[in-house]
């Protein structure tokens, strides 16, 4: 783990798809769909392949491997209109990560969302899922670089009103990680639909959870944050 930076933390960006929600499965059968009209079979060895990328990445990814004839922006929107029919029907929380959002907010951070999603998409999941009340900015980097490019991490850190050093990530890919660290905000890694062994790029994280999602520990997490915050002290856990 690297040492914490010495400036205080003051606000906080979560990455969505595999950090807040577990989105892996919606965006594959999305692909699976999206392929099945063109008649292409898609199988998770070859989706894994672009765990992370954004959709105009996998999509161009997609386009050159199977000779799709169609434009990606094309591509891009008819697999936004399958993934919001199935993410309508469900979308899975990680309650911990939701947890740790809440009690962030709790200590006076101000949360923003950062995604690779398209804005309806990222509107959508945030107010299925009741999470957008946690937010006080949401950003989609649809049309602009994608990750490992810190662009959406920096323009959230504005849009909070925070230096870049001042930022918290939250992120479940290599990609993400790589993406804070050129920002040089501190980073938390909670690796997701990574097979190990972990990229080289999850170690730059400040804070990391080998084990994702089932080793995320909330309280270890929140810890970290209040030592970079010398105002701050740990709230108590809630009863019960």
């Amino acid at each position: 783990m690297r040492p914490p930076p010495r400036t205080r933390l003051r606000g906080a960006i979560f990455d969505l798809d595999g950090t807040l929600v577990d989105s892996e499965e919606n965006y594959f059968e999305a692909d699976r769909l999206l392929l099945a009209e063109r008649g292409v079979t898609l199988t998770r060895e070859v989706k894994a392949q672009y765990v992370g990328r954004s959709n105009d990445e996998v999509l161009a990814g997609f386009r050159e491997r199977f000779g799709l004839s169609d434009p990606v922006e094309t591509l891009v929107a008819r697999k936004n209109e399958l993934y919001l029919e199935l993410a309508r029907r469900h979308t899975a929380v990680f309650p911990r990560i939701a947890r740790f959002a809440e009690r962030l907010r709790a200590l006076g951070l101000p949360l923003a969302v950062a995604s690779g999603s398209s804005p309806g998409v990222l509107e959508t999941i945030l107010d299925k899922t009741g999470l957008g009340s946690l937010f006080r900015v949401a950003l989609s980097a649809e049309g602009g670089p994608s990750k490992p490019s810190p662009d959406i991490f920096l323009e959230a850190a504005r849009r909070l009103g925070l230096e870049p050093d001042e930022a918290l990530v939250i992120e479940d890919t290599q990609y993400g990680v790589e993406a804070a660290k050129r920002a040089f905000m501190t980073c938390i890694a909670v690796p997701f639909a990574t097979p190990p062994p972990l990229p080289d790029a999850f170690l730059m994280a400040d804070l990391l959870f080998e084990g994702g999602m089932a080793e995320f520990d909330v309280e270890v997490a929140v810890r970290f944050v209040c030592e970079q915050m010398p105002a701050a002290q740990p709230e108590a856990s809630p009863q019960g």
